[in-house]
């Protein structure tokens, strides 16, 4: 049921129009003076706002809670009634962003052509403000492996409380994404997600663009903190914002109220706030770069975002689904991977994590060879390159050792880099290779490769004498 408040000092008024509109079907409010009107749409913003010009013993006129509904709850359409209309008053309305103006005493059916359209009007803008947040940046997760399950599960508890989030992780591993995944879940969904780029907003213009300008001539220009009302804020780098608005974004987490640039009135917001960084915020507090107490505001509730190295079993249906993607929004060829090219993205080093192998599935679209499927030797330089002929091209150190170092070299990083891509997993690795699994361990053992926990997984490396774990 639609939901529309009526605010009018005149109580036969508010009653007579409640009533009419009830018997059309539509859910009804009513309020005498603006703390009752403001009170009602803080408890929940309506659909459409019947508002007097004029509101005895009320400390703002109709105008006034016009302005604020603007500022606070833009796509909620406002008819103004008033039984001393005149043209200046509607033009003063309308420029206010009014959707109407309506002078009493008033004919029903006038109204009821006002309230239907000003309803229609309502339900386009709540469709467009969801169609913005189902083409905007994609928040579905995929994975399969430890790593990820664990991520996903710490995701999951938060996204339907309030607590303020600090996601840490390394560049392009996925913290924005894990933030949206939290928004599109959380009963904020249907609000804004608003991201602040600390690292890119210049530092003299930082508070300007957070907080918004007010002018001499009342003008308002709302800062992101404003657009985000009602939805969440996401602090991208927080570690780059600088001290001094530190000090300010710390106020606005205790008061959720600040002051624009230039204005005198204090501006409501109601927000969620995530943050990232890439950086250890212990250390940038040890530095005096980052506000301790900012810092035990904003960490309610750490979660790291593992590397792609950490999660290594995803990488196939990460590169599928990139290659999806470009296929639907850029009209590239939907290529299939091989099984060698799959292997070998795997093993693979990505330092940039999932956003570099983005890159890559996008550069292998563009430049790639043909439609079929994606083949090993398109793959960005290797140390060991199959050529089309079945033999191998041997690349950097290793086409210069002699030959038992090679091969002890190269059996050390192969089997180093199957273990990984199998996250740990012993018996995996050892059907992939073709190895008892007895036998594996034997030589892992004689080449010094050990395996030990990280992000909910295992992970291989060469150490020297150190048993390696029996787990799979």
């Amino acid at each position: 049921m639609s939901n529309i408040l009526i605010v009018d000092d005149e109580r036969d008024i508010r009653e007579l129009i409640g009533d009419i509109l009830k018997d059309e079907g539509f859910g009804v409010r009513l309020a005498a003076n603006a703390d009752e009107c403001l009170a009602a749409i803080n408890a929940e913003p309506p659909a459409l706002m019947i508002l007097d010009i004029w509101l005895k013993d009320s400390r703002m006129d109709g105008i006034d809670i016009l302005k604020h509904v603007r500022r606070d709850n833009p796509d909620v359409p406002v008819v103004i009634i008033s039984g001393h209309g005149n043209i200046e008053i509607a033009v003063a309305a309308i420029k206010q962003g009014a959707y109407d103006f309506i002078e009493k005493p008033f004919n029903i059916d006038q109204l009821m052509v006002v309230v239907s359209r000003a309803m229609e009007t309502s339900r386009l803008r709540r469709e467009n403000s969801e169609l913005r947040r189902r083409d905007g940046a994609p928040t579905e997760m995929l994975g399969a492996s430890t790593a990820f399950r664990g991520l996903k599960s710490q995701l999951e508890k938060v996204t339907k409380s309030n607590g303020r989030v600090m996601l840490t992780g390394p560049s392009g591993s996925g913290k924005e994404m894990a933030a949206r995944y939290i928004h599109a879940h959380s009963n904020r969904a249907a609000g804004p997600f608003v991201v602040v780029s600390s690292a890119t907003i210049e530092p003299d213009r930082m508070e300007e663009v957070l907080f918004g300008r007010e002018g001499a001539d009342r003008r308002v220009e709302p800062g992101l903190l404003e657009q985000a009302h009602g939805g969440i804020v996401y602090f991208d780098e927080v570690a780059d914002m600088p001290l001094g608005t530190q000090s300010k974004i710390l106020r606005v987490l205790t008061e959720q109220q600040f002051l624009r640039v230039g204005g005198a009135d204090k501006v409501r917001v109601d927000l969620r706030v995530i943050s990232s960084t890439t950086r250890d915020l212990r250390t940038e507090i040890l530095g005096g770069r980052f506000r301790q107490e900012l810092y035990d505001r904003l960490n309610v509730v750490p979660i790291a975002v593992p590397s792609l190295e950490d999660r290594r079993e995803d990488i196939p249906d990460l590169a599928r689904a990139f290659i999806e993607t470009f296929h639907r929004t850029q009209g590239l060829p939907p290529r299939e991977l091989s099984a060698e090219a799959e292997a070998m993205l795997q093993t693979m080093q990505w330092p940039g994590n999932i956003r570099q192998l983005r890159n890559v599935i996008e550069r292998l679209l563009i430049l790639g060879e043909g439609t079929g499927p994606i083949e090993p030797r398109e793959l960005p330089g290797r140390e060991v390159v199959p050529e089309g002929d079945g033999r191998l091209v041997l690349g950097g150190a290793l086409a210069t050792l002699p030959l038992r170092e090679a091969r002890e070299l190269f059996e050390k990083e192969y089997l180093l880099t199957q273990i990984n891509r199998f996250g740990g997993n012993i018996s995996r690795t050892a059907n992939f290779v073709g190895m008892e699994r007895s036998a594996l361990h034997r030589k892992l053992k004689s080449l010094g490769v050990v395996t030990t926990h990280k992000a909910g997984g295992r992970v291989a490396h060469l150490e020297d004498d150190e048993d390696l774990g029996d787990e799979d």
